[in-house]
């Protein structure tokens, strides 16, 4: 561990600071794509977001959370980032909620247009739109191996606060891809990787994921709750797979997504 090193903060004295624009009413889903920004929280995913390839603009911290931002900072390395300190009623005054993780951080959206040309296993997510879905769904590609996500255009975005929060930071080492068009885009992406496409259903008519054998690169596919994958993109697939069910009629899509990338793996 490197010694945190003594550190010039940006004292924050008032709610209005111009300087802490990206920090506004974050519950209002601010830093959307188009910004080309992300706001970060909690020690642990700020931690790895130092760590990580991508460019860290500035960090506001309360009093409470300051040695251990420092430290982190340290750890990194960097040296071109903010580091900004308020009292806890003023960043909670910024954030427009409280902030009781103590810490934020403003990062750089990666620009990824495609998909890795030597990635073996890929999750295609089609309009998922709920953002603890698809949070945890990234967690769960890291935890087993995965090498991508593709995103259809309608889908939650997964830079998002809370879905980075539910990652656990694991968004900022995965490669994300929004399509443009879609399927056009999975198709190109299975032909970019010469893999198969799998549709995760549920469907007692389809084959049961214990008795799939892979034998190649493939993209796992996932639908909304409820809706699940559209006929259109199912009948594009090359297997219809299902999670044979003994109560319950179906799982949560990232649950699901855990069983089917364990058994993929």
């Amino acid at each position: 561990m490197t010694t945190a090193p003594r550190l010039d903060p940006v004292r924050v004295e008032s709610v209005d600071d111009p300087r802490l624009c990206d920090y506004r009413e974050l519950k209002e889903q601010r830093l959307q794509a188009e910004s080309g920004k992300f706001v970060a929280e909690s020690i642990g995913v700020i931690a790895l977001l130092l760590k990580s390839p991508l460019a860290v603009d500035s960090i506001l911290t309360n009093e409470t959370k300051y040695e251990s931002v420092a430290q982190a900072l340290a750890d990194s390395g960097r040296t071109d980032v903010v580091l900004y300190v308020a009292a806890q009623s003023i960043m909670d005054g910024i954030a427009g909620f409280n902030v009781h993780r103590g810490c934020l951080a403003v990062g750089r959206r990666p620009n990824t247009t495609r998909v890795p040309s030597d990635a073996r296993l890929v999750i295609a997510l089609e309009d998922l739109v709920d953002v603890d879905n698809v949070g945890a769904i990234v967690r769960n590609a890291r935890a087993f191996g995965a090498d991508a996500l593709l995103l259809s255009p309608r889908c939650a975005d997964p830079y998002y606060r809370k879905a980075i929060r539910v990652a656990m930071g694991n968004t900022f080492s995965l490669p994300i891809v929004r399509a443009l068009d879609w399927p056009d885009a999975l198709l190109a992406c299975k032909a970019q990787l010469g893999a198969q496409l799998l549709a995760a259903v549920v469907d007692n008519t389809a084959q049961p994921l214990s008795e799939y054998r892979r034998t190649g690169p493939v993209i796992l596919l996932l639908g909304s709750e409820g809706p699940g994958l559209t006929p259109t993109t199912v009948a594009l697939c090359d297997h219809r797979l299902t999670i044979p069910m003994a109560g319950a009629d179906s799982l949560n899509v990232a649950t699901a997504a855990a069983v089917f990338l364990y058994q993929l793996c």
